[in-house]
């Protein structure tokens, strides 16, 4: 992982991170169902030209890529069996998805917040010696063993 993110800076200029593929999305989308407000708004009004469109963005093929190259590898090395929900069994699967749906909209939202999600921040900035980089990384994991314990019960 670390050649990789050296290699990409070294290539790209910047890191990796899958939030700007989401970002991209985003865009996007508020463009195609209310465009006044995308055009009018900002933020959203950064990302949109008339000559491409946000999707036409490295960071999205490097999200579908991800995405597609791990379901391939799954399939051809028969890890895919069936689309089932991982849980505890002393929780619901409704209370497991409620906890990851709400996880993810706080980690959606806090990338927006720290202008980047764990990999572009900690991952990036660690490896380009960025002391920003190295105390997301710091503050990423601490805080996670920190809260650990919370949120145990709901799987274990």
């Amino acid at each position: 992982m670390g050649l990789l993110v050296i290699l990409t800076v070294y290539i790209t200029g910047r890191g990796l991170g899958a939030s700007g593929a989401v970002k991209s999305a985003v865009v996007t989308t508020a463009d195609a169902i209310v465009p006044i407000h995308a055009h009018t708004n900002p933020y959203y009004s950064k990302f949109i030209s008339s000559d491409k469109s946000p999707m036409y963005n490295w960071l999205v093929f490097e999200s579908l890529g991800i995405f597609f190259g791990g379901l391939l590898s799954g399939v051809i090395f028969r890890r895919v069996k069936k689309i089932r929900v991982e849980r505890s069994p002393k929780i619901t699967n409704k209370t497991r998805l409620t906890a990851a749906l709400i996880g993810g909209i706080l980690f959606g939202i806090g990338s927006q917040f720290g202008r980047g999600c764990s990999s572009g921040a900690a991952l990036s900035g660690s490896a380009t010696f960025s002391f920003g980089g190295v105390i997301v990384m710091l503050v990423l994991f601490g805080t996670g063993y920190a809260i650990a314990g919370l949120f145990k019960k709901l799987w274990i």
